[in-house]
């Protein structure tokens, strides 16, 4: 990064779910928070108001970094994509396993994300950089 044209992008990646369909897969599949989500991120969620906005956001980032990594389901594990916060409130995002050989493959060094919710829709954008 020379301070003019900072990193490149490598990947972008966006997507968006909609909160009453993913409530009522949650509510039909109670194993869906294990298979999909990390115990930090089952943690993170369950101890707000509506966990469901917190699941659908971190769900929209888990795809959303499959598109920026340019793979389609089944290429990596749920599990291997994870937002955790930092102190500051910052959600970051940490990939491991086949994620993390894929992003290695790409030359992918490092990731921002951005999370949001509103009453109807959770949304996250991430670039691969």
């Amino acid at each position: 990064m020379d301070g003019l044209t900072g990193p490149s992008v490598i990947g972008l990646g966006t997507d968006l779910v909609e909160l009453d369909r993913f409530r009522a897969s949650l509510e039909r599949t109670p194993r869906l928070r294990e298979r999909l989500f990390t115990e930090g991120e089952r943690a993170y969620a369950d101890a707000r108001h509506d966990p469901t906005e917190r699941y659908a956001a971190r769900f929209a980032a888990k795809e959303a970094t499959m598109k920026a990594l340019g793979v389609g389901l089944g290429e990596i594990d749920w599990h291997d994509v994870e937002v955790v916060r930092l102190e500051s409130g910052q959600p970051v995002l940490g990939v491991s396993g086949r994620a993390a050989e894929r992003a290695a493959e790409l030359g992918i060094t490092s990731w921002l994300l951005t999370m949001t919710h509103t009453a109807t829709l959770a949304q996250a954008i991430v670039v691969a950089q």
